[in-house]
């Protein structure tokens, strides 16, 4: 990885972070459905009209399979599902639980076969995992186990963004920017359905409006020319290593505008989750990453 995608790694990182944020705020009022649906729309229509002033042609029915696949893991089914958790999770905890989605993507690369085993990069998995779990400890108490189903759903859904890392690792003949924009207006399609039976909460207020197209622009349509970008350059595992750098961010919003407590573990998280990163993307300032087969 040299340092242009190490600075794209970064930001991803930061805007992600800022997401969890963002849901916090529009869940309670929207419903894990409507905003969903919001943030997908939203994110379409930026990349829409940044198409338009691109002069890009989409090509929608030639890759109409892709981007329903594309958009279903890793949009519409974990959209849902991150936003029924920020109805009970915090956002430190949410970006926690996303972290496991390179575990899940190395673990689904084995066993297709799509990925080789690297003791280096498998330790430094084994790292990111140990800090993400530092980063949780304080959250398995006892008196909150209540939270268990959004724990396990927010797992689910990091689940999903494994398989669609891997599934778009296969599709590289797709451009990024296409890849990003199809899957938004797929993802925006199949969330409607399920609108019927998970309804609004109340009417949204304009910070609640507007935290919702800053989940559309910044965190879905930038956030995802992005990812896909990192993902055709350094491979598939390597980019969603930035879900390791996200608890990073997300713990700093959580900090600055929420006023959540940064705890020794914390630190020491973080510090592992870094390391560990460095060591699954084999970063270099003077080198690039070998693109993963």
């Amino acid at each position: 990885m040299n340092f242009k995608d190490l600075v794209r790694l970064l930001s991803l990182a930061a805007i992600w972070g800022s997401s969890f944020f963002f849901m916090r705020i529009a869940s309670p009022v929207l419903g894990s459905a409507y905003l969903a649906e919001g943030r997908a729309f939203f994110a379409a229509i930026f990349l829409l009209c940044l198409a338009i002033f691109l002069k890009k042609n989409l090509r929608l029915l030639n890759n109409w399979r892709h981007f329903l696949i594309m958009g279903f893991f890793n949009s519409a089914f974990p959209f849902v599902l991150f936003g029924y958790a920020s109805l009970t999770l915090q956002v430190s905890q949410l970006s926690i639980l996303n972290s496991t989605a390179p575990l899940w993507a190395f673990i689904i690369g084995l066993i297709t076969k799509s990925e080789s085993f690297n003791i280096k990069r498998f330790f430094g998995l084994i790292l990111g995992i140990v800090g993400v779990t530092l980063l949780l400890v304080n959250s398995l108490r006892p008196e909150r186990l209540g939270e268990l189903s959004a724990y396990i759903l927010a797992l689910v859904a990091a689940l999903s963004y494994g398989i669609a890392t891997n599934y778009a690792k296969k599709s590289n003949s797709i451009e990024p920017f296409d890849n990003a924009h199809g899957s938004m207006w797929a993802s925006a399609l199949l969330i409607i359905p399920v609108l019927l039976f998970i309804p609004i909460q109340s009417y949204p207020t304009t910070a609640v409006f507007l935290a919702v197209i800053a989940l559309g622009v910044l965190c879905s349509g930038i956030a995802y020319l992005l990812y896909f970008k990192i993902i055709k350059d350094v491979g598939a595992t390597s980019a969603l290593t930035v879900s390791f750098l996200i608890p990073l961010f997300a713990t700093l919003w959580g900090f600055v505008f929420l006023d959540e407590k940064i705890e020794l573990n914390t630190i020491i998280g973080m510090v592992v989750v870094i390391i560990g990163t460095l060591l699954v993307t084999e970063f270099s300032f003077n080198k690039p990453i070998k693109t993963i087969k």
